[in-house]
């Protein structure tokens, strides 16, 4: 039982991290759940697209080599993953209610990342041990994690393109959600994977440095996106350069006008009228209108 432990500890420490760092809007814990729980079920189909992809690539190169490890690596490995996890981010969160805040996107990431994370891991440390569930407790599981801080950050400004109408920005910020987390867990596979195939000593040693200084880098990096994007959270279904008056309808939802149409906008399809704001209050620190518990241009919390 205490490998376990072992095996879900950095799992749950690290989604805990990600979780406090959402100062302005928290997620309903029922759909974070649900995220963690369908990035679990990615494990299946990565094992199997990668058992035949390492088939294939079996018949082409029937040696081992440090080349195909690379290739297994980069070609193989990270793409299954990467993009397992990003298809189920997508068809989950994209058109989602809760899907407000530019930070959301870094959250749910995390959570279906570390949904697989939690199952690869607990694979690893039951078959090799002690020593395992350590190594891949300041490792693997970590790797994980910021592959999927790169993938949300990405993912946020995708949507905030698309709420936009930006295309061309939706579409190369679409496409950077899936490349980076790619090219990095290639590049964190393929080192070590190759220091394992050579059976050179030097070569393996020089590798492993390489390794731990990416792993340094990565880390560092993705710490730093997840400190600033916490503190520059914003409503994402409103313009974050100017001050926000009323909430857009994906927030506020559709209301009666008095000359009796039905609108879903902040005025009135008809007369022209403004959206009536009953609860509406003033932001003390920076006087923005709003309607809900968080003012939506600084994130100060309603008296």
């Amino acid at each position: 039982m205490h490998l376990l432990y072992l095996a879900l500890i950095p799992v749950i420490a690290l989604l805990i991290f990600i979780y406090v760092r959402d100062k302005k809007e928290k997620e309903p814990v029922g759909f974070l759940v649900l995220l963690f729980i369908a990035g679990m079920s990615t494990v299946i189909p990565a094992i199997i697209a990668e058992a035949i992809g390492e088939l294939i690539l079996g018949a082409i190169f029937p040696e081992e080599s440090v080349i195909k490890a690379y290739i297994v690596a980069i070609a193989l490995v990270a793409p299954v993953e990467e993009m397992g996890k990003y298809v189920i981010l997508r068809a989950i969160t994209w058109k989602n209610k809760n899907f407000d805040y530019s930070y959301d996107a870094i959250v749910y990431s995390v959570f279906v990342s570390l949904g697989f994370a939690a199952v690869e891991n607990i694979g690893y440390v039951f078959n090799n041990g002690l020593s395992t569930a350590i190594l891949r407790m300041f490792t693997a599981v970590p790797g994980h994690a910021c592959f999927a801080v790169f993938m949300g950050f990405f993912y946020s400004k995708a949507k905030y393109a698309s709420v936009t109408n930006d295309r061309s920005l939706h579409a190369k910020f679409t496409a950077l959600s899936m490349i980076v987390p790619i090219i990095l867990h290639g590049i964190y596979d393929a080192i070590v994977m190759g220091a394992v195939s050579s059976g050179a000593v030097i070569f393996a040693g020089l590798s492993i440095l390489a390794w731990l200084g990416f792993v340094a880098m990565l880390f560092a990096g993705a710490v730093v996106v997840v400190i600033t994007a916490s503190k520059n959270d914003f409503c994402i279904v409103t313009m974050p350069d100017a001050t926000q008056t009323y909430y857009r309808p994906a927030v506020v939802g559709t209301w009666n006008c008095s000359c009796g149409a039905v609108s879903s906008h902040n005025f009135c399809y008809k007369c022209g009228s403004p959206r009536p704001m009953i609860n509406a209050w003033q932001c003390p620190q920076c006087g923005t209108i709003s309607a809900l518990n968080f003012c939506g241009n600084c994130g100060y919390r309603r008296g």
